[in-house]
């Protein structure tokens, strides 16, 4: 009887490339971390003591590349419950009288774990001023490294979506539910959702449009308050109470969604119309 020979190990470059495919992008950490081990169990004592100060030392990084600082020694994060920080999120929103001083609370805000493993906040991209505001999910990989919201391929379908109305970045205000990448794209969790939540509904409160258009059946959810799935709840103009004033809102499909799903562009086509037609109706601003 034969027996089947084992598959050759995966070369560096294979598995470079499975763990960028899983998400796995960025690296966080000089030195690797074992999140399995019990962090009370101490190590053996005859290990330790077999370790003395003449014993050869692993070179740090700053040693193998002169003029690199040492890397600081991070104090280790003490997790908040979740309902604390959901209420700090609402204060901390609260009191932000401008989108400058909401993006400058949201930098200082450490309840949300997504800010520890993301590059940077992605706050927002477009013109304050705008009349119509789109807000999506939350970043990806693209938008993680350029702090700025739909960049990657969905944005440039964004874009085209936008110009089929005569709409660019300079007239209308783009953000997200979720200000920071989840890990590897993954969907945010409910919590994670709730703790956002505050920021971008005081971020929508602020810009104040006069027509919101949301994108993909998270934010929808979040944002308009319902359980319909985005093929039901798509196309239908609803209001959006920011609790002094309602606006004008309408949900879509994502951008991301329609790259995968490219037969629904046709239905994402008769809400931009409805969309450009809202646009048309609206008075002139007074000056």
């Amino acid at each position: 009887m034969l027996t089947p020979s084992p598959d050759p190990a995966p070369s560096l470059a294979q598995l470079l490339a499975f763990y960028l495919e899983a998400g796995v992008d960025c690296a966080l950490m000089d030195e690797p971390v074992n999140r399995l081990a019990d962090p009370d169990v101490a190590p053996p004592r005859a290990a330790a003591e077999t370790l003395s100060d003449d014993a050869p030392k692993r070179p740090s990084l700053a040693s193998m590349q002169p003029g690199l600082p040492a890397r600081p020694v991070m104090p280790a994060k003490v997790e908040v419950a979740p309902e604390v920080a959901i209420a700090a999120a609402r204060d901390a929103a609260r009191n932000a009288p401008t989108l400058e001083a909401l993006r400058g609370l949201m930098e200082a805000f450490e309840g949300c774990a997504l800010k520890s493993t993301a590059t940077q906040l992605v706050f927002a991209d477009g013109n304050p001023q705008a009349r119509i505001m789109f807000v999506g999910e939350a970043p990806g990989r693209d938008e993680d490294i350029e702090g700025l919201p739909f960049v990657g391929r969905s944005g440039k379908l964004l874009d085209k979506m936008m110009a089929a109305i005569g709409l660019d970045r300079t007239q209308v205000y783009i953000a997200n539910v979720i200000a920071w990448r989840p890990p590897g794209n993954r969907t945010p969790t409910p919590q994670e959702t709730q703790i956002c939540l505050p920021f971008i509904q005081r971020h929508i409160e602020l810009v104040n449009p006069d027509i919101l258009v949301t994108l993909g059946n998270p934010s929808t959810q979040t944002l308009l308050q319902t359980k319909d799935g985005i093929m039901k709840s798509r196309g239908r103009w609803v209001d959006y109470d920011t609790g002094t004033r309602k606006i004008r809102a309408i949900a879509s499909f994502h951008p991301a969604y329609l790259l995968r799903s490219p037969g629904y562009k046709r239905m994402a086509w008769v809400d931009l119309r409805a969309i450009a037609t809202a646009m048309a109706a609206l008075p002139a601003r007074e000056s």
